[in-house]
């Protein structure tokens, strides 16, 4: 028999909106120019359960009910979670993706889904209707807005004043095991896939995250990674979203954000490593401090040292700043805090040695195995890490255990191990002798040089110390075995560019790892991920790479 997780993880809203019903719950601001001071509107706890138990069993009536797969395509603000939560209380599985990843391949994501509903803004629909080949399976549409040349209902029409039962999904015990939620990786380093998040996944989700935040009731929260919302309203903290584009969160005004931190006694800021290095530059520039703050959590990408150790600055003593490992298969991995990063582990980064990214999270285990593209099927496939480094597998409560699509990313990402199956990170690392986790890059952008194996991270922290870079991204050219390491430079504002790329040079010579890369070509700004607006899109970087070097001319510096 399955076990159950009973129904207080999804329904948690409406515990929070009995005990604190006027309580902040979603505050949130429509885009504002810069230098412009946004409006806030906003709904509390009460509210917003109120509002979840309406749609619960307005969507069960429409025939949105258990099992029934829903594309969820909202704009951040209260209707997205009203809509999540009303879906996970007429226990309908949410499919939810990050539309800036271009229009063809989030068709071909959604299609291969099969969703049977749809809710989603005029201009998503409008995608569903014009594609409707994609979408042959819809048949309940939902327009959160106005409804245009389309049928179906639109959110408004279900209203927000409870009258009435909610469907039994509020009051049945939940299967752990079955599907819960389909959320979609970037697809920023491959192709993305729909991760299968159980109920079982979700609730220790929420239970892991709040113990790594220490977040509570009585706190608001800033988050810019809206979807992250969700968990820190089953936690019972207020959320405060501060006018941004999804697909742009590393073009949010640092000044909106230190507006929003004042304006609501933000405790915690939940950000891309791309908001926290200009919210760092604009404090420091306009002396602002930001003493509400008792913790920072970024991820998504390594936070740079100088970010996270930089924040104290301007925040209170005793206030944290942690820098976490996850992904979308499992939120969250491991974490460090910046005192832990400040006391001498960055010399080891600024060395070669990778990014530390802390300690396992309670009940997730975490292992190395050999680097390899080939499918292991079973533990007793797998093979231990000749140098120590290898590709970083984890299993946990929290820890997807498959893709629903494509097949083939089970096979190749999973490892089955009695009743366990591990995930495989694809990314790479070590372990020290004190168990922390060292990040050295992705496992599809390693460079096979013939002679060595080079990674990312590992390569690049030794190159971004030199005065005058922004950044460094390394990236293979030519046949996969044989590759020539090239570093694209981002050049600071003002700096001289043909001094930095002596420096380079100079400094890249008194190191084992990176004394025999010469080839450096200045970029005007690396393509990023359209999650966190932080991972540098290395793939692109290395057909660009490619395109400028002439082979005659290989072994020169470029522009």
């Amino acid at each position: 028999m399955s076990a159950s997780v009973g129904t207080a993880w999804f329904d948690a809203v409406g515990d929070h909106a009995r005990r604190r019903p006027d309580a902040p719950a979603v505050s949130y601001a429509a885009p504002a120019a810069r230098g412009a001071l946004p409006e806030y509107t906003g709904i509390s706890f009460a509210e917003l359960s109120e509002w979840s138990d309406v749609l619960a069993r307005k969507f069960a009536e429409s025939g949105i009910g258990r099992g029934a797969r829903t594309i969820v395509l909202i704009n951040p603000g209260p209707e997205l979670y009203a809509v999540l939560f009303g879906l996970f209380k007429a226990g309908a599985i949410p499919v939810v993706i990050d539309p800036g990843m271009g229009l063809r391949p989030m068709l071909r994501c959604l299609s291969a889904v099969d969703p049977q509903a749809f809710v989603g803004i005029p201009q998503a629909h409008a995608v569903r209707v014009l594609f409707r080949r994609a979408f042959r399976g819809v048949r309940v549409p939902v327009t959160v807005g106005r409804r245009w040349f389309w049928g179906g209902r639109t959110l408004a029409e279900f209203g927000r004043v409870r009258n009435g039962s909610v469907p039994s999904g509020l009051t049945t015990p939940v299967d752990a095991s079955a599907p819960a939620m389909i959320a979609f990786t970037t697809g920023s380093t491959g192709p993305a896939k729909a991760v299968e998040l159980t109920h079982g996944n979700l609730a220790a989700m929420l239970e892991r995250t709040q113990a790594l935040t220490g977040a509570t009731d009585r706190e608001t929260a800033l988050v810019t990674l809206p979807v992250f919302g969700v968990l820190y309203l089953l936690i019972g903290t207020g959320i405060v979203l501060p006018p941004l584009i999804p697909s742009r969160v590393g073009s949010t005004d640092p000044a909106h954000v230190v507006d929003a931190v004042t304006r609501f006694d933000v405790r915690t800021l939940f950000a891309s490593p791309a908001v926290l290095a200009p919210l760092l530059a604009y404090c420091r520039e306009h002396e602002v401090q930001l003493p509400s703050i008792r913790a920072v959590f970024s991820g998504g990408a390594p936070v740079p040292e100088a970010v996270i150790t930089g924040l104290r600055g301007i925040l209170s003593e005793d206030a944290d700043v942690h820098a976490g490992y996850g992904a979308t298969e499992s939120i969250p991995m491991s974490s460090i805090e910046s005192r832990e990063v400040a006391s001498g582990l960055a010399d080891g980064t600024r060395r070669g040695a990778g990014t530390c990214i802390g300690r396992p999270v309670e009940g997730i285990d975490v292992r190395l195995v050999a680097i390899t593209d080939d499918p292991i099927t079973g533990w007793g496939e797998a093979a231990e890490p000749a140098d120590g480094v290898g590709e970083i597998v984890v299993t946990g409560p929290n820890v997807s255990a498959r893709y629903h699509w494509p097949d083939a990313a089970n096979l190749l990402g999973k490892i089955v191990d009695g009743e366990r199956v591990w995930h495989r990170t694809g990314d790479i690392g070590w372990i020290d002798d004190e168990g922390r986790i060292w990040f050295c890059g992705r496992k599809s952008q390693r460079i096979v040089t013939g002679e060595r194996t080079l990674h990312t991270v590992q390569v690049e922290q030794i190159f971004n110390t030199v005065d005058g870079v922004a950044r460094t991204a390394l990236v293979g050219v030519g046949a996969r075995t044989q590759q020539r390491p090239v570093v694209c430079v981002e050049v600071e504002s003002g700096a001289d560019t043909e001094a930095v790329l002596a420096r380079l040079r100079t400094h890249g010579a008194d190191f084992d790892l990176t004394n025999t890369i010469d080839t450096f070509l200045v970029h005007p700004g690396f393509p990023v991920d359209i999650r966190h607006n932080a991972k540098i899109g290395r793939e692109s970087l290395s057909v660009w790479a490619d395109r400028r070097l002439d082979g005659s001319r290989l072994g020169r510096w470029r522009r």
